[in-house]
């Protein structure tokens, strides 16, 4: 049986994963089109496309590996992994606007370089709150998503540079 503990644990996980996951893949895709000198609304369009389609799937990664592992251990918690699920979507989903919205309201220059810095601060404040909630270093955490998150940009960079269309 699940106890209370692993449930949050696991909700933590997904939340984690799915704001993580969100900030970072839509950061390097925006940096890449950018870079590509895409138009604004091409960007914002693929952005959204991203966001929404990448929540509903790792949404439905999470339900399923978080059943099937259930199933393997002969648990009978039926709403657990449909709760995780459900937190997988709307971290992945709301934290995907945080580095698009600079590109929906500003000028498309200025765009680029305030989705990065408000993405890594975002990546930031979840390695910080992340080390809270989970009793680890937080300061570790929120350097290690920092890493990340400027990587991802950064190749994301490359990618567009080196792939340009127009």
């Amino acid at each position: 049986m699940i106890t209370s503990r692993s449930a949050f644990l696991s909700s933590v996980r997904n939340f984690i994963f799915g704001a993580e996951d969100s900030l970072v893949s839509t950061v390097g895709l925006l940096a890449g089109l950018f870079a590509a000198n895409l138009q604004t609304a091409d960007i914002v369009l693929a952005g959204l496309v991203l966001i929404f389609v990448e929540a509903f799937s790792m949404a439905v990664g999470s339900f399923l590996s978080e059943k099937s592992i259930d199933e393997s251990q002969g648990q009978k918690e039926e709403n657990v992994p449909l709760f995780d699920g459900v937190i997988m979507f709307f971290s992945y989903l709301l934290c995907g606007f945080i580095p698009l919205f600079p590109y929906i309201v500003m000028p498309k220059g200025l765009a680029f370089a305030v989705s990065i810095a408000v993405t890594l601060c975002a990546l930031f404040v979840l390695g910080i709150v992340s080390g809270k909630i989970l009793k680890t270093s937080g300061i570790r955490n929120a350097l290690r998503m920092l890493i990340v998150g400027g990587a991802a940009a950064a190749l994301g960079i490359v990618v567009g540079i080196l792939f340009k269309v127009a």
